[in-house]
């Protein structure tokens, strides 16, 4: 997530009542990320001790902990007690939620459309989107806000592009609220000559973006997760489930009713067939099958064995 101007880091660190460690207290913040997403210029937060490395050798310029620790060249440390809090706070007010008004038209005033694009009855545009030339919307589709959206891209009837990440900071037992919302300050972007399908949903990222690489097709009931990445001319069938910050190359192929878990990388031309899970990292150009998916080959051979062993018991 780009703040909408940079902000000099002294400055920021006031406003969220942060101190700063060290660093160069002459530098601008100009986005708020996640470690995984973060680019030099960015911010992000870690509250946990056993990430502190990970977060100081990310590729983040300003660390908001809540622990001192030795700061490495090149970075700017700001100390909060509740580093989740004061970076939500954040994200709420560069990111701010903006109820939809227009009740005529239910399309935002600030949403930047060419003339071109087909929109049928009963969708929703939110704030700030952009839709480019040769886009054609189905009907009663919803559009949050923030929302990019590429030349010649079919949205199918009923579909949800950038609802929220289901993202939440777990509290111990004793906080009243044991799971507060992260308010999603990421977009969705959909690249040109993608094609989503009736009925899907697509989060956008919680700062950062969930991106549908151009010419990827996506069947009806197909859910992406979070700050997903789906790379070109890829194929999802029916009812695949991608859950959050899921890396995805291009050509991949995955069949109806795949589960990719959390976190994975499936490699270019990958093809995983129906009913798949992928629960780790897999390899480009190779079948996968099974749960947790494995090469399809290696797969159906042991299942051959073991029907065979069962029928031999069956005659003895």
């Amino acid at each position: 997530m780009k703040l909408p101007y940079p902000i000099p880091v002294k400055q920021l660190a006031e406003n969220i009542g942060a101190t700063i460690l060290g660093g160069d207290e002459m530098l601008f913040v100009f986005g708020i990320n996640e470690i995984h997403k973060a680019e030099k210029g960015d911010l992000i937060f870690c509250d946990a001790a056993k990430y502190f490395e990970k977060s100081l050798q990310s590729e983040a310029t300003f660390v908001l902990l809540n622990e001192k620790v030795s700061i490495p060249d090149g970075k700017v440390v700001l100390l909060h007690p509740k580093p989740f809090e004061a970076y939500n706070r954040l994200v709420q007010k560069y990111r701010p939620f903006e109820p939809l008004n227009n009740r005529n038209q239910g399309i935002s005033e600030s949403a930047v459309i060419h003339p071109s694009v087909i929109i049928e009855p009963g969708v929703v545009i939110g704030n700030h989107v952009r839709i480019d030339a040769g886009t054609y919307i189905r009907a009663n589709a919803f559009i949050d806000d923030y929302t990019i959206i590429g030349k010649n891209v079919v949205i199918g009837a009923g579909a949800l592009i950038g609802t929220d990440a289901f993202y939440y900071k777990k509290h111990p037992p004793t906080v009243e609220k044991r799971y507060e919302k992260w308010r999603s300050g990421g977009r969705v972007i959909l690249e040109a000559n993608t094609d989503i399908g009736a009925g899907c949903t697509i989060n956008k990222g919680v700062s950062g973006d969930t991106i549908i690489g151009a010419g990827t097709k996506l069947d009806c009931q197909v859910h992406i997760g979070h700050g997903v990445v789906v790379g070109k001319n890829c194929l999802f069938a029916a009812q695949v489930g991608v859950a959050g910050k899921v890396k995805i190359g291009d050509d991949v192929i995955l069949y109806g009713q795949v589960g990719v878990a959390q976190n994975v990388t499936i490699g270019k031309g990958a093809i995983i067939l129906a009913k798949s899970g992928v629960a780790k990292s897999v390899e480009g150009g190779k079948t996968y099958f099974g749960i947790p998916a494995r090469e399809a080959k290696e797969t159906l051979r042991e299942m051959a064995t073991l029907r065979q062993i069962t029928a031999k018991k069956i005659i003895v």
